[in-house]
């Protein structure tokens, strides 16, 4: 489906409660979630037919609306079996599922307390988030001038879409320069995440990763995380800060759209793809298949 517009795709979408097709799924130009960013969304991918973690993301996605004040109108059950029959009704083995909730255009300005909440759920097919000969060399990433906020400021533990521009912006950046991503530090300075994934390091056997006090704790992150206790890794959750990179033999990222993706390069800072990102890979593709792991060759 390249370079088709996504407003065009065919099929249909879970809105409000009932199956549309794809073209009528249209809001107001008015909109509070687009003026304001009141809305929240999940990733989720479906392998063979079947959303991996479904009911995970789904507790995610009621969990965000809650810390942006609103309360979704339908039942986390009624949720889940929309975005089942939504990637049946598609048709769709191998696919991108995205629910997302926001507030309606019954009130245009800050306060927004009687705006309905809606509620949409969508699938297409998805391939690979980065492009196969990247992913097999890992990729490479800048470093985004953008830093995630103090929980002070934002609501970090929410995956609101508000939060998402400074990763919109650290990608384009990152992209215009030759680079596929950006590590984003946090307001402190630390290791946070890349624009839209976990971040993994690994030294002496043993992987590193930044503590989430202000990204989110990825559900693909606490699978990898559990994958790799189950090989024997051990897992260090710290704060990591930047002249660390220099230290690392391998860099991985993880979220639903990357899944397990090694990192050859970020900034001036060089890594080898090896035999643990190379395990988890292996790891996190039988697990969210269904399949017994292997060891990896």
């Amino acid at each position: 489906m390249a370079g088709v517009p996504y407003d065009q795709l065919g099929g249909f979408i879970w809105y409000n409660g009932e199956f549309v097709a794809w073209e009528d799924a249209r809001i107001h130009v008015l909109t509070h979630g687009l003026h304001y960013a009141s809305a929240v969304f999940e990733g989720e991918r479906a392998y063979e037919g079947r959303i991996f973690k479904l009911e995970e993301h789904t507790d995610r996605l009621f969990n965000s609306a809650e810390i942006l004040g609103f309360k979704i109108p339908f039942s986390k059950d009624e949720i889940n079996r929309a975005s089942i029959e939504e990637v049946e009704r598609q048709g769709l083995r191998d696919a991108y599922v995205r629910p997302i909730a926001w507030r309606g255009s019954e009130m245009m300005g800050v306060s927004a307390q009687n705006n309905r909440i809606n509620v949409a759920i969508a699938s297409w097919e998805w391939p690979s988030y980065f492009k196969p000969e990247e992913r097999l060399e890992g990729i490479r990433l800048d470093i985004a001038g953008w830093r995630r906020p103090d929980p002070a400021t934002a609501p970090c533990k929410s995956k609101a879409a508000g939060l998402y521009m400074i990763c919109t912006l650290s990608k384009h950046a990152a992209e215009t320069k030759g680079y596929a991503d950006a590590l984003m530090l946090d307001w402190r300075g630390q290791v946070a995440e890349a624009t839209g994934a976990n971040i993994f390091f690994t030294k002496d056997g043993v992987v590193h990763t930044p503590a989430p006090d202000c990204f989110l704790d990825g559900i693909t992150r606490r699978t990898v995380i559990e994958l790799a206790r189950k090989r024997g890794y051990e897992i260090v959750e710290r704060a990591i800060l930047p002249e660390e990179l220099a230290d690392f033999e391998e860099c991985f990222l993880t979220g639903t759209a990357a899944e397990v993706t090694p990192v050859s390069e970020i900034g001036d800072y060089r890594f080898t793809p090896g035999a643990i990102c190379k395990q988890l890979m292996a790891d996190y593709e039988a697990e969210v298949r269904g399949r017994p792991a292997v060891q990896a060759a």
